[in-house]
């Protein structure tokens, strides 16, 4: 069964993903015509195909005019789980179709933002040495997106940052540690520190992980003064925390991630904060050939 045939079964409601495809090029071109073309469906066709999808679903997927449609708040609910399982079929059938005699496929890893990664990379290298038919496909995110694409199955492992449950995962902790300081701008006054304490940093505009659990670890490093911070921006991915420090939104605090800027400097926070890294999959789990040999291969350079 090609993998377009593969039907989904939810609530007693059963689609093809070859339906969900359909619905997924309408939404990406805003535009029956162009998606049919690009399908080599005719315009009634795939028409009919979405008025059925809504009526299986009893929702209206599309607002309609007469050159353009644009999605729902259904539909754009539609789109993401939509997606989410086409990746997954499509995972599923890479992996049922490799060679036996070669190892090659796909390895799909989800990361924070951690030095660590560059241990990953360097295991990647020396990984595709010997498998050269073997990809790595690296989602970037926080730990939480990282743990739903896991439970979902659409990554086969991902590098968290600490604090992280992992309870429900087995893991590898990594040797490396991320040091915590601030990004500012060369001008700032504490770009001449060597290190900034609480006190440096009470009545400065900052910017912190949006995760809890971070924002739990930092109030415990800030003590009393934590509820008199001047929080002005969250962020998920320090490269747009540290467009905002340039533009002067605030402090970012952050790990060093070894970065270079020309117009920022990176300072530790003193006393020291430092936070660990853990490469989970989860328990249970029969792995593919593949992913199997990357485990131990991590294992052996680790």
């Amino acid at each position: 069964m090609g993998v377009d045939m593969i039907r989904w079964t939810q609530g007693g409601r059963t689609m093809e993903l070859r339906v969900l495809k359909y619905f997924l090029a309408v939404a990406r071109e805003e535009n029956i015509t162009k998606a049919a073309a690009l399908l080599h469906l005719t315009q009634p066709t795939l028409s009919r195909q979405l008025m059925q999808l809504e009526e299986e679903l009893r929702v209206q997927l599309f607002r309609r005019s007469r050159y353009h449609i644009e999605l729902t708040e259904d539909g754009m609910l539609l789109r993401r789980r939509a997606q989410e399982l086409v990746d997954l079929a499509e995972k599923t059938t890479r992996e049922f179709t490799m060679r036996e005699t070669e190892l090659m496929g796909e390895i799909a890893i989800g990361a924070g933002e951690t030095r660590s990664m560059s241990f990953l990379s360097r295991a990647m290298v020396s990984f595709r040495e010997r498998y050269p038919k073997v990809t790595f496909r690296i989602f970037s995110a926080t730990a939480d997106d990282v743990k739903e694409r896991l439970d979902t199955g659409l990554l086969d492992m991902g590098l968290l940052t600490e604090p992280v449950d992992v309870g429900r995962y087995a893991f590898c902790r990594m040797k490396e540690r991320d040091r915590w300081g601030v990004l500012v701008r060369l001008d700032s006054p504490l770009a001449g520190l060597d290190s900034v304490t609480p006190d440096d940093l009470e009545q400065v505009p900052l910017i912190i992980s949006g995760r809890e659990r971070v924002q739990r670890e930092l109030a415990n490093w800030f003590g009393d003064r934590w509820e008199r911070l001047q929080i002005a921006a969250s962020f998920n991915l320090i490269l747009n925390a540290a467009n905002m420090v340039r533009y002067g939104v605030g402090t970012a605090l952050s790990f060093d991630l070894n970065f270079s800027f020309d117009d920022l400097r990176f300072i530790p926070l003193s006393p020291t904060m430092d936070t660990g890294t853990v490469l989970v999959w989860k328990k249970d789990l029969v792995l593919t050939p593949v992913v199997e040999a990357f485990h131990q291969h991590i294992k052996n350079v680790q």
